[in-house]
């Protein structure tokens, strides 16, 4: 790893110094691979890939044009889109994080994308943290969201939906983001405090166990942007390891993981009594059929790193 202490920090000045910074340090430096990950780092990978003759693999990651950050920014979307058309269409190893954004740059530019999507390793240990280490009663329903508190996550919605849920019913919200802080003051203002737990950044190695508390894994992401649109959460795959059944926006990535494998329900509205309502029909853990537990046991299976590495390593054989 090489970190890199840029002088500026934000705006088109900070990609053109990191991509100049980026081109002097590869080039001089041995190595018989480059790798580019998103279109911000693209063009002095590329360059050095032609420069140098070597191979290059590029890791879109994500639609890049499609990032809520550039909504409503035209000019730096078409000085993107104008980098995008001169070297995408040259490149000979592609791939996306899932099939919806690979059949997109197919259609937009003809290359051959191939899909390795970012699953978790396979989870064997399932002992769980006990929720009243968070003052949350042990026979409690657990509504679970984990991942970044942003915009456009729902989580306004499900913490307003927490007034009308049944008693002993809590939100569960597992890490931070750019509108915590807003959340618990939402969560004080509409007098759900005490049923909305938040426990900040947990440790990764911790995670899993923290996972396991929850009764229901919520993702229900709005629909506000391609990315958005196509989106594969790593908490709605990691909420498949830990065995819960997940409520999640009817986004074509989740809708078909969950009705393949039968692990849960889709929302079709953010309205807190409807999310209430959605809350209370799941059932606890103890309560949850034979069937609903094998078909998560099922989907964690398939749907692990143990499985996906073998398709990333086919992409990279030809260079080793």
């Amino acid at each position: 790893m090489k970190r890199m202490r840029l002088l500026f920090n934000k705006g088109p000045i900070f990609y053109a110094e990191y991509n100049i910074r980026l081109f002097f340090f590869l080039i001089f430096h041995k190595t018989d691979l480059v790798v580019s990950n998103d279109l911000d780092t693209l063009p002095a990978n590329y360059l050095v890939s032609r420069l140098r003759r070597l191979p290059l693999v590029h890791d879109c990651h994500e639609y890049f044009r499609g990032v809520p950050e550039l909504n409503g920014r035209p000019r730096t979307m078409r000085a993107w889109k104008m980098i995008e058309d001169h070297i995408f269409p040259k490149l000979a190893s592609v791939y996306a994080v899932n099939a919806s954004i690979a059949e997109i740059y197919r259609k937009e530019y003809g290359n051959n994308v191939r899909v390795i999507r970012n699953f978790p390793v396979k989870k064997n240990d399932f002992a769980v943290k006990s929720p009243s280490n968070l003052g949350i009663p042990e026979d409690s329903k657990i509504i679970l969201y984990q991942g970044a508190a942003n915009v456009d996550r729902g989580l306004e919605e499900a913490i307003r939906a927490m007034k009308f849920t049944r008693e002993k019913t809590y939100l569960l919200v597992i890490g931070t983001g750019d509108i915590l802080e807003q959340l618990k003051n939402l969560a004080e203002k509409e007098g759900v405090h005490e049923k909305v737990i938040f426990t900040g950044p947990i440790p990764l190695e911790d995670l899993h166990k923290y996972t396991l508390m929850g009764d229901i894994g919520l993702s229900i992401e709005k629909d506000v942007s391609l990315n958005y649109h196509f989106c594969l959460p790593n908490k709605f795959l990691d909420y498949i390891q830990a065995g819960l059944p997940v409520l999640v926006s009817p986004l074509p990535e989740m809708k078909a993981i969950v009705e393949k494998y039968g692990i849960g329900k889709m929302i079709e509205s953010h309205d807190p009594q409807y999310l209430a309502a959605k809350f209370d029909a799941f059932s606890e853990k103890g309560k949850r059929s034979s069937i609903l537990i094998e078909n998560l046991q099922r989907a964690a299976s398939d749907l692990c790193w143990e499985n996906e590495e073998q398709e990333l390593m086919k992409i990279y054989h030809p260079y080793v």
